[in-house]
């Protein structure tokens, strides 16, 4: 997907070149999208951790399959993609916190993982060690799935600095607020709060070591690739509909413009990839890397959704079930990119390096 073009593909078979079962979890996710209140979640779970265990980890010369796999589920549905990529993501720290020898946790292979690393106004966590070890105490916002999956990556601060704790959200001290979620995108991933009292936990991780790690960086990125996947579903719609009936020269500027977006997308995941592998995406390089990357993707999916609208009218989004939900599921998990805020810490950033380049 991020090695070709996308848009005369409409169909998904043939686009991966690194992992070939990555037709088969799209087809998966395929036949998950909308069935989440009959068993589908539990089977996006099942999907989570087959893509878990097959893929390679960020960073180990091979970024760009990562990166293509997660799009190409993404393309099919971002609700399921949604549900693997924090899993893949909790994973991936546990791994990574392993092999620098930091706190290594045996894991259940049946275990499905979280990633509760959020802050909101009013809302902490504080961790403390005692006679029992380390435990939580606060409440955490913005906790995916948090009644469904068996355990969480969280973040928690000792004193003011903020580190990693691998958590079991069945044991004591753990409970899930009851809240509503009426969001229409990303429906089935249902998102608040949960409060613990004196929880257990494991350190994963120093103070500070999970966001100043460079996988940090490399999953922010990970995510612009399943918000491009979404785009190229959003866009093949737009394709499909100029199979259907000849377009006039305003549906083809729609689709030539949708198709230039979708090159700028692929290439700046595809450049990043490569950054990431050849070791020149750690530290500062690796935050400036990410937040150019998902403003680049996060602009590229909106404009893509805006240039469908428009080239299909209402009809789509009015009366197809599939399309309208995709594109509810795309604006919301877009907008896990900060926009104006994401852009003004890259200019500080910016501005830091070129004073310390100066002479």
């Amino acid at each position: 997907m991020l090695r070709q073009p996308t848009i005369p593909a409409v169909e998904l078979a043939g686009l991966m070149q690194g992992i070939a079962e990555a037709h088969t979890w799209a087809q998966s996710a395929r036949s998950i999208a909308g069935d989440f209140g009959n068993g589908g979640l539990e089977r996006a779970l099942t999907l989570a951790h087959l893509v878990g265990a097959r893929l390679p980890a960020l960073g180990e010369g091979d970024t760009i399959t990562v990166f293509e796999a997660l799009a190409t589920v993404a393309a099919a549905d971002l609700s399921v993609a949604r549900v693997i990529e924090p899993h893949l993501e909790a994973l991936a720290v546990l791994r990574q916190a392993e092999d620098e020898g930091r706190s290594p946790i045996h894991r259940d292979p049946a275990s499905t993982w979280g990633v509760f690393a959020a802050e909101g106004s009013g809302l902490r966590v504080d961790a403390r060690v005692g006679e029992r070890g380390w435990t939580l105490t606060g409440t955490k916002p913005w906790c995916s799935l948090p009644g469904v999956l068996s355990h969480a990556i969280v973040t928690a601060f000792v004193g003011e600095k903020r580190q990693a704790f691998a958590v079991g959200l069945r044991g004591e001290g753990v409970r899930v607020e009851d809240v509503e979620w009426p969001s229409r995108g990303l429906a089935p991933i249902t998102s608040g709060p949960v409060t613990f009292d004196q929880a257990p936990a494991i350190p994963v991780g120093g103070a500070n070591w999970y966001a100043s790690r460079p996988g940090f960086a490399w999953r922010e990125i990970a995510v612009a690739a399943i918000w491009y996947g979404g785009a190229v579903g959003v866009a093949r719609r737009l394709a499909e509909a100029a199979q259907r009936r000849a377009f006039d020269q305003i549906g083809n500027m729609h689709l030539g413009n949708v198709d230039m977006l979708l090159h700028a997308g692929r290439a700046v995941l595809a450049e990043a990839a490569a950054q990431i592998d050849a070791g020149d995406a750690v530290g500062v390089d690796g935050r400036v890397l990410a937040l150019r990357a998902r403003g680049v993707v996060a602009r590229v999916a909106d404009a893509i959704v805006d240039e469908a609208n428009r080239g299909m009218g209402p009809a789509p989004l009015a009366l197809e079930e599939e399309h309208a939900r995709r594109v509810a599921d795309l604006m919301v998990y877009v907008r896990q990119e900060h926009a104006a805020r994401d852009a003004a810490v890259l200019g500080a950033l910016l501005t830091e390096q070129v004073g310390r380049h100066r002479p």
